[in-house]
């Protein structure tokens, strides 16, 4: 039985819906550690965890990423974004987290940053009207999705994914499939899983209608305009030219990036 995981937000619907088999669902951070631990066979985690630890195969073609504004990976502030002293992470995401201090490291902001405690639901602010304009949050995923509609009055929000393509002008990829070195067969379980991904794109309304926990016009939004599904050259210089920022910023070893794609 092949030993699945995937990240638990809406993000991942159209990779991993009518998978025919058991799947375990949790924050990318923990399912990287997770498939590091030998727990898993495949499993879709931040891209980070690749670029930490590049003894995968990567499912070729496939991936979740944005070219520009992604709309759930956000720094959520008051007031003028100049003002900003420090900022909480939510720890769900190493991509996140990495990306927001290569963008910080680029730009020459000086944010201090401070680690968020993460729940069952993610890492998400206290809210309250003292708040100072000072303090800042790193949301990813569902709870940033939620957070944005709850409080659209209330914060502004610096999306990652679209500085990434101001600074770059290359896609981001935040997560991908990645395949454990001693599973047997990559290729045939890569096919499956880009013939699914296909599937559900070609699908991607009735996908949508079947969604329960989240509004449809949104979903529609969400899939088409903020997030891509592949995994081609652009999306690839993209994920280098992050190993290669991670790496002169001292979050990564300097090393020569080879993709194993199956």
């Amino acid at each position: 039985m092949l030993r699945i995981g995937c990240v638990k937000y809406l993000n991942a619907r159209p990779l991993i819906r009518g998978w025919l088999g058991p799947v375990e669902f949790d924050h990318p951070s923990t399912l990287g550690k997770r498939l590091a631990n030998g727990e898993f066979d495949v499993a879709l985690v931040s891209s980070f965890e690749f670029l930490r630890n590049p003894i995968y195969r990567i499912v070729d073609d496939v991936s979740i990423s944005s070219v520009g504004s992604v709309y759930s990976v956000v720094v959520a502030h008051r007031g003028d974004i100049s003002k900003i002293e420090e900022i909480e992470l939510d720890p769900a995401s190493k991509t996140a987290v990495n990306l927001l201090r290569c963008l910080l490291a680029e730009l020459g902001f000086n944010w201090r940053l401070i680690r968020g405690v993460l729940g069952s639901t993610g890492c998400q602010p206290v809210v309250s009207g003292s708040l100072p304009d000072t303090t800042a949050w790193l949301l990813i995923g569902d709870q940033a999705i939620r957070f944005r509609q709850k409080h659209a009055g209330e914060f502004d929000f610096w999306d990652l994914g679209e500085q990434w393509r101001k600074l770059v002008d290359l896609p981001f990829v935040y997560a991908l499939w990645l395949v454990r070195p001693e599973v047997i067969d990559p290729k045939q379980i890569a096919e499956r899983l880009r013939v699914l991904r296909d599937e559900n794109l070609t699908n991607l309304d009735e996908l949508i209608a079947a969604e329960k926990e989240s509004d449809h016009q949104f979903c529609s939004r969400y899939y088409r305009k903020h997030l891509q599904f592949s995994l081609g050259e652009k999306e690839k210089e993209g994920l280098r030219t992050f190993a290669y920022l991670c790496a002169k910023h001292g979050l990564l070893p300097k090393r020569d990036l080879a993709f194993d794609l199956v």
